[in-house]
């Protein structure tokens, strides 16, 4: 299958091939600017499917809007109707097409062109008035507000937030290029105005600080939530802006002679994550918890876990080690401890329930 996508330099049509060149048997036919009409006609002949993505949305001169709108989807669908056949379209237009300035005008423009284009008999065309879009790649400085904010509190830079409250309509470029592949297998004709999922909702103010949280996060280490919805959607577009020197970001060692504790991760409700090491023959903890839980995960050496039930006595060892990958969990109520019984240093991953605080510790030494 050859799939034609003009506008492949953009922000979504980078996104949007990558995609592409994911799925089995297909040929990706790119378009962009400095190409001619003529070089349109001959992919347009080619092609099996086209995303129409290339279009003008910041001109020198606002005649540039109709040109790069209109007159190209208008080329378009003329290469589209002289090849002889029907060619589905895939139509990035804008929410803008709805307003009567030169851009709008521009954009309704070529969805004029292709509603005549749908009237055909057979052939099938997809228009999405798109609202904001973010994601990788996106250009700061432009059209973008995520992409400048991200761009600039990355680098240090300020931001300007004229009005907080000032509300944001936005689609993560994932979800876009998820929409648009969907109708590589649909079988349709006409004219079909389409939507992206989910439209995400925010403000001005609200992106900004979310941003500024992010930030932090290197900092103080306590993540935001960010496994799923729109904050999963702005950290992984926040984090593509950094610059290969700031990939990798150092962490507090606290070491001694029993070997070294450190903190890679903190949350606001599930608690915190941490590693530390221990010499042969070093024993750790020697403590019990009232309510804070933790999970231990060796991951090099021998170890042996002792527990003891701070109101019975009662006992209790456990021996593991980094060649069997297992869970260890201390228990509320019995103090325990870790000793390192090989030869070698050992290494453990550690799991709290909760930020560690030192007001409020819930950590008493008690003899194991």
């Amino acid at each position: 299958m050859k799939v034609l996508v003009t506008g492949t330099n953009g922000f979504i049509g980078k996104n949007l091939v990558v995609h592409l060149k994911e799925r089995q048997g297909v040929e990706v036919l790119g378009f962009v600017r400095s190409e001619s009409a003529a070089d349109l006609a001959a992919k347009v002949a080619q092609a099996d499917f086209v995303f129409h993505l290339a279009g003008v949305n910041r001109p020198k001169d606002e005649e540039e809007f109709a040109q790069g709108n209109r007159d190209l989807t208008v080329a378009l669908c003329e290469a589209i109707r002289a090849s002889g056949r029907t060619i589905p379209v895939v139509y990035t237009s804008s929410t803008q097409a709805e307003r009567d300035n030169p851009y709008g005008t521009s954009k309704r423009g070529a969805e004029e062109a292709l509603r005549e284009l749908a009237s055909q008999p057979g052939q099938a065309v997809w228009i999405y008035r798109l609202p904001n879009v973010f994601g990788k790649w996106c250009r700061p400085n432009y059209n973008s507000a995520v992409a400048t904010f991200c761009h600039n509190i990355v680098n240090d830079l300020p931001i300007t937030v004229n009005d907080p409250a000032a509300a944001l309509r936005l689609v993560y470029v994932d979800d876009v290029a998820h929409a648009f592949l969907s109708h590589l297998e649909q079988s349709a004709q006409g004219l079909h105005f389409a939507e992206v999922t989910p439209v995400y909702e925010t403000t001005v103010g609200q992106l900004a600080d979310q941003l500024y949280a992010f930030k932090r996060s290197r900092m103080d280490l306590i993540t935001e939530p960010v496994g799923q919805g729109l904050v999963r959607a702005l950290y992984s577009t926040y984090i593509s802006y950094y610059p290969t020197e700031q990939f990798a970001y150092p962490l507090v060692k606290h070491e001694d002679p029993r070997g070294v504790f450190v903190e890679m991760l903190k949350t606001r409700d599930a608690g915190q994550f941490s590693y530390f090491t221990a010499h042969p023959g070093i024993t750790r903890g020697g403590h019990y918890h009232h309510t804070k839980t933790e999970k231990f995960l060796v991951i090099k050496g021998e170890a042996c876990f002792r527990f003891r039930h701070i109101d019975t006595g009662a006992s209790h060892e456990y021996f593991t080690s980094g060649d069997r990958p297992e869970v260890v969990e201390t228990i509320p109520g019995w103090s325990h401890d870790i000793t390192n019984v090989g030869k070698e240093e050992m290494v453990v991953m550690l799991w709290a329930n909760e930020v560690f605080d030192r007001q409020k510790p819930d950590t008493v030494t008690h003899k194991v």
